[in-house]
């Protein structure tokens, strides 16, 4: 792998679980959570950040590190722990919600992204109602027109989706340029492809628009006919 993941939260729970979650979908990853202080409160510490910060780019071949970030000081901390650090221009602060953006992030590191591509995974990954929902329901093509690209899909892994699916489908279609709904919810997030609660034997259709859309619904074929890496 050429690039490190390093999680700086205000708890050091909080970090270890975040990665112990991400590692499901990536195993081969390096991560290097961060949180809390030597002396077991909630905070954030900036010499054991500039020390993760140095552990990854001493073992990152080539390409660096993505950072992910809780609330507002651990921000600060790793803001100021890259102006410490010997490679700043190998540290890559990304801009996205810790947990699903760690995820994603992970999944795109796994599949050998480099470093930018990593990051804009982790910032693609979004919370909450999109823009192209409407008190109607999910707009699946708005101003877009018909799909580029789209095909439905049985599913045939024991649990359905779940957890994991939902991470690697979204973590997947991140790092792509693409816009890609599955089941009409947004193909990125992985809190809104677990509420579809599709289970086995039932379908997924996708739909997408843009330069990758060919590369996204062969890459949601690959992980179902795979059975997600579970069967």
């Amino acid at each position: 792998m050429t690039v490190g993941l390093v999680v700086v939260s205000h708890s050091r729970k909080i970090a270890e679980g975040a990665v112990e979650l991400a590692a499901q979908m990536a195993p081969d990853v390096k991560f290097y959570p961060v949180g809390g202080t030597d002396d077991g409160r909630v905070g954030t510490d900036l010499e054991k950040t500039i020390a993760a910060f140095e552990a990854g780019l001493a073992e990152a071949s080539g390409d660096g590190l993505v950072v992910l970030t809780d609330l507002g000081s651990a921000v600060m901390t790793a803001e100021s722990a890259l102006e410490f650090c010997s490679e700043p221009d190998r540290v890559l602060l990304a801009d996205a919600p810790l947990v699903e953006g760690l995820v994603a992030a992970a999944v795109a590191t796994q599949g050998g992204a480099l470093a930018a591509t990593v990051k804009a995974a982790a910032e693609s990954v979004r919370f909450g109602p999109q823009p192209t929902l409407n008190a109607a329901g999910p707009v699946q093509s708005q101003g877009r027109g018909e799909p580029a690209e789209s095909e439905e899909f049985e599913l045939i892994n024991p649990m359905g989706m779940h957890a994991r699916p939902a991470a690697k489908i979204a973590g997947g279609l991140a790092g792509l340029d693409v816009e890609a709904t599955v089941n009409g919810v947004d193909g990125t997030s992985i809190m809104e492809l677990m509420s579809l609660a599709v289970g086995q034997g039932g379908k997924l259709r996708v739909e997408a628009w843009g330069k990758d859309a060919s590369k996204a619904v062969n890459y949601v074929r690959r992980l179902v006919e795979q059975g997600f890496g579970e069967i």
